[in-house]
């Protein structure tokens, strides 16, 4: 089986390659580094989904890089657009201290994006790093969301609290809490309710679970993740402003970066929210969820 990297970068190819041609002719064919350059620079960096405020601050950036190192040719800038882009989305050295002090993790995003799948991968690849794991189901509106992740707590041998299917979620993080302090778990990792982010219903329940945690887990290290699908784009976005209003998130678990054409929406999150993506998914196996590499998520993106 091919490595992460491999993967990450078969997975962002109809991304990379919708926005070669462009780059070529960016950083091959101008003679000077000049408004034109950048302004088809720009249309570029815009077309693979970063969006244009986020494109503008890259290029703002890189403008101030030429100018500092007196870069002449446009064929050098294109190590100076990854460094600037790389610097930008790279997670702060305490990203993931979570993953090795008691925590609980608050799972939160709408249906369909691989929330579920995202917490099942994430609890083993804990688990195989000798974290005594704790599940909660706490999806308990949409239809088979309960047996979806009981069914990758038993692939990975890990306790699961759940309630029937219409219960009350901050019922089930409740007792989750209890049984998660009663066993002395490690990570507690919730599943939330992901009906559609514009109800009113739905960011009120999740403000009701983070006062359940704050309450019940006073000093415990909690961490808000926010799973998106990246092949929705700048949708995706949109749903993670709509879910900063409900809940402060922490990171990102950006899901399905294998075969999208809008790989560049990484980019535009990391920028435009100053929230680090933290985990990538390019497949269905949780091998193929991993701690997020700024490094060799902007190679694959760039990468002839």
């Amino acid at each position: 089986m091919a490595g992460f990297f491999e993967r990450l970068k078969q997975g962002l190819k109809k991304t990379r390659d919708s926005i070669a041609d462009g780059l070529d002719s960016v950083f091959g064919d101008y003679s000077e580094v000049d408004e034109d350059f950048f302004e088809e620079l720009e249309e570029v960096l815009v077309m693979s989904d970063m969006g244009i405020a986020t494109s503008d601050r890259i290029l703002s950036e890189l403008r101030s890089r030429i100018r500092e190192e007196h870069i002449k040719d446009p064929s050098e800038c294109k190590r100076l657009l990854c460094e600037t882009i790389e610097a930008q989305m790279t997670p702060d050295e305490h990203a993931y201290d979570f993953e090795n002090e008691r925590s609980v993790v608050l799972v939160i995003g709408v249906n369909g994006v691989g929330k579920t799948t995202s917490i099942g991968k994430l609890a083993i690849n804990l688990k195989n790093e000798g974290k005594d794991v704790l599940i909660c189901a706490g999806d308990t509106f949409r239809a088979a969301a309960i047996e979806q992740l009981k069914a990758w707590a038993d692939r990975g041998g890990i306790d699961m609290v759940a309630q029937k299917e219409g219960s009350d979620p901050a019922s089930v993080v409740f007792d989750a809490v209890m049984a998660f302090k009663k066993r002395n778990k490690d990570i507690l990792i919730c599943d939330t309710a992901g009906r559609l982010h514009n109800k009113k219903n739905l960011m009120d329940e999740l403000a009701k679970i983070g006062r359940i945690l704050d309450r019940e887990l006073p000093g415990i290290h909690k961490e808000v993740l926010l799973c998106l699908d990246g092949t929705t784009g700048q949708n995706a976005l949109s749903q993670a402003r709509e879910f900063m209003n409900a809940t402060s998130a922490t990171g990102i678990i950006l899901t399905k970066m294998d075969g999208t054409a809008k790989g560049g929406i990484a980019v535009a999150i990391a920028s435009e929210l100053s929230i680090p993506v933290k985990y990538i998914g390019v497949g269905e196996h949780e091998e193929d969820f991993q701690r997020f590499n700024a490094h060799e998520f902007v190679e694959a993106l760039f990468a002839g």
